[in-house]
């Protein structure tokens, strides 16, 4: 467990929270209305990259710094901000005060435009930035340089095995009640493709029929060619019987609290997806509009809702698989370069 306090007066600025995994749509926009906290209450995650001001164009930072810095493919900026920004759900932070001259947005909130918006009610000093304008994840990240951690005794909750954990997660389902894809599922499978395509080396790829195909075939079938031999992918992890023949892919998950992947799974290649994503993936639980107790009478029949469809064809989030992307180091392979290329010159085109 941590609590974060200001480091110029020692103010407790969060509750007390528990470290997880960053969370992969943590830097995701989406649509034009106010998104949930990107963060669970009690929560905190750490952001390994530079972030904030300032801000280099990609021409003046050239290709073996930007590779020095783990970037591997043109972007358009780099942060040469600090390093490890610390999300908070909103609802968890403790003394602290809007700076009103930083609080611009673009239409319904705050988007951090400015810099840090939010200061230490007992010193003044700017800590961190709180954002929940519309298309971002609700959420405020603690500067590095203005806050550290401060002593807590609470005892730091057990960190789930396998098993525990898929018995307990119910799963996110990957279309809304509206019948639009869910923000996390384009997120999670934008930065899974990128993984996806590295571990293909170029060659066809080949997806169960199902939820995979209606996610992860049309943006596989597009970005790479067709033939033989077809690269098999199938999900492998805890309560997963192994598949026979075993898959030359395999999808597993990632444990939300560690951050590491499932492992071991036998076959040559592995790409992760958030557990939440996962679970539901391999074992689709159905959400009644109301909760259902005890049995029927005889001679009622059931009258359930049909499972929720989508109002459209699904579409990876493009701004997710190119920030992953430029980051995995085989984005300098021609063939894979040329599909980053392609993908960022035109954002909106099939798949995506």
């Amino acid at each position: 467990m941590a609590v974060f306090g200001c480091s110029r007066c020692g103010a407790a600025l969060t509750a007390s929270v528990v470290r997880v995994a960053l969370p992969v749509q943590a830097h995701h926009r989406y649509g034009h209305a106010l998104l949930p906290a990107l963060m669970e209450t009690g929560t905190y995650a750490v952001d390994p990259e530079p972030s904030g001001q300032p801000w280099w164009p990609w021409s003046e930072v050239g290709a073996q710094e930007a590779a020095e810095r783990g970037v591997f493919a043109p972007v358009g900026a780099l942060s040469f901000g600090p390093p490890g920004a610390v999300a908070v759900a909103p609802g968890d932070t403790r003394g602290t005060m809007l700076i009103p001259e930083r609080c611009d947005g673009y239409c319904m909130g705050l988007d951090g435009r400015d810099g840090p918006n939010l200061a230490c009610a007992r010193c003044g000093q700017a800590v961190a930035t709180r954002i929940d304008d519309c298309s971002y994840w609700q959420v405020v990240w603690l500067d590095p340089r203005a806050v550290r951690r401060l002593p807590d005794d609470g005892p730091a909750p057990e960190v789930a095995d396998w098993a525990a954990l898929v018995e307990r997660e119910r799963g996110t389902p990957p279309v809304e009640p509206d019948g639009r894809w869910s923000p996390r599922w384009e997120a999670a499978v934008g930065a899974a493709l990128a993984h996806l395509l590295v571990a293909s080396e170029g060659g066809p790829v080949a997806v169960p029929d199902g939820v995979l195909a209606d996610t992860f075939g049309r943006a596989l079938g597009a970005l790479l060619p067709s033939g033989t031999p077809v690269r098999q992918v199938a999900p492998a992890g805890p309560g997963v019987p192994p598949a026979r023949p075993a898959p030359d892919i395999a999808l597993v998950p990632r444990h939300p609290r560690t951050g590491r992947s499932w492992r071991p799974t036998g076959a040559p290649a592995d790409v992760s997806l958030p557990a939440d994503v996962w679970t539901h993936m391999v074992s689709p639980r159905v959400r009644l509009p109301v909760p259902a107790t005890g049995g029927l009478p005889d001679g009622v029949q059931r009258d359930d809702p049909l499972p929720m469809r989508p109002w459209s064809p699904f579409r990876p989030d493009s701004a997710v698989f190119l920030h992953t992307l430029a980051r995995l180091p085989a984005v300098r392979r021609p063939w894979l370069r040329e599909i980053y290329d392609r993908v960022r010159a035109r954002p909106y085109d099939r798949p995506f």
